[in-house]
C-alpha cells in the first residue's frame, strides 16, 4: 500500500504543493485533512470522463484536415496533448506550413514539461515508473493531483485521471476518425473549438492573481491580432511574449519611479532606532 505522506503548505504561487516531510500535528495539518480515496477517484473520473469524449472531436477534425485514420490514432497514442494537436492539424487545415505548424505544437506541449517538476516531487514515483507516468502529465491530469492533500491522494488522482483520459481519448480519436465522413462538413460543426474550450475551462479557475490574469488576457489580445496577418500557427508561438512582457512590467511597478533614490539620486538609509511616520 502507498505511504500515506502529508504534503506541506506551499509558499509559493496559489494553489501549488511541494512534496516534503510529514506536517506534525497542529493547525497546519488541521487544515487540510485526509480526502476519502473513494472523492479523489471520482473527481479524477469526471475529468478524465468529460475531457476524454472531447477526443472525438479531435478525431474528425484531423480526418478532416487531411490526416489519415493511422495518423490520427498514431499522434493521440504517442502526443497525447489535446491542445498540441488541435494546434497542429488546425494549422494543416488553414493550409499552414508543417513545420510551422509542427513549431506551433511543440511549444503548446512544452508547458507539461514544467508540470513534470512540479508532480515529480508531489508523487516521488519510482524511478522505473517515471518514463510511463511521463506521458500522462498533462492539463487534466496536474490539474486535479496538485490540489490533493496527501501523497496517496495524488498518486490515485494522477492515476486514475491519467488512466481514463488516455484510453476515453484514443478510442473516441478512432471513433471520430471513422465517423468523420458520416458527419460531412466538419467545419460547420464547430468541432475544432472543443478542446480549447476545455482546457480554458481547465486554465481559468488557476488565474487567481493579477499578474495571471494580465499575462492571460495580453497574450489573447496577441493571438487575436495577429491572426489576421501572420500565417496559421505563428500567432500562437508569439502570443508567449505576454509573460516576459507582463514580468517585466511588474516588476518596474514594483520598484517604483525611485526605486529606493532619494531625490538627489542618491540611496536614502534610516537611522536606527528611526519608525515610519
Amino acid at each position: 500500500m502507498a505511504e500515506q505522506t502529508a504534503l506541506p503548505e506551499s509558499t509559493g504561487s496559489p494553489g501549488a504543493i511541494t512534496a516534503g516531510p510529514p506536517v506534525p500535528p497542529g493547525p497546519a495539518s488541521e487544515a487540510r485533512p485526509d480526502k476519502p480515496d473513494a472523492a479523489v477517484v471520482r473527481d479524477a473520473l469526471g475529468v478524465g470522463i468529460a475531457v476524454g469524449l472531447s477526443g472525438f472531436a479531435f478525431g474528425v477534425t484531423s480526418a478532416g484536415s487531411g490526416l489519415s485514420l493511422l495518423q490520427t490514432c498514431v499522434l493521440s497514442l504517442l502526443v497525447f496533448t489535446g491542445a498540441s494537436q488541435f494546434a497542429l492539424v488546425g494549422a494543416l487545415a488553414a493550409g499552414g506550413n508543417p513545420y510551422t505548424a509542427a513549431a506551433g505544437a511543440f511549444f503548446l506541449g512544452v508547458r507539461n514539461a514544467f508540470y513534470g517538476l512540479r508532480l515529480s516531487q508531489l508523487l516521488a514515483l519510482p524511478r522505473a515508473v517515471r518514463p510511463f507516468a511521463a506521458h500522462w502529465v498533462i492539463d487534466e491530469t496536474t490539474a486535479v493531483t496538485l490540489p490533493q492533500p496527501t501523497r496517496r491522494a495524488a498518486r490515485i488522482g494522477f492515476t486514475v485521471t491519467g488512466l481514463t483520459l488516455y484510453v476515453l481519448w484514443n478510442l473516441t480519436t478512432l471513433l471520430g476518425a471513422l465517423g468523420a465522413e458520416a458527419l460531412g462538413d466538419t467545419d460547420a460543426w464547430g468541432l475544432d473549438a472543443a478542446s480549447p474550450a476545455v482546457f480554458l475551462a481547465l486554465l481559468a479557475p488557476m488565474l487567481t492573481s493579477t499578474t495571471e490574469r494580465v499575462t492571460a488576457g495580453l497574450a489573447v489580445v496577441l493571438a487575436l491580432t495577429l491572426l489576421p496577418v501572420l500565417p496559421a500557427g505563428v500567432p500562437v508561438l508569439l502570443s508567449a511574449l505576454a509573460a516576459p512582457v507582463v514580468l517585466f512590467l511588474m516588476g518596474r511597478t514594483k520598484k517604483g519611479p525611485g526605486d529606493g533614490k532619494g531625490s538627489n539620486g542618491t540611496v536614502t538609509r534610516r537611522k536606527k532606532g528611526e519608525r515610519h511616520s
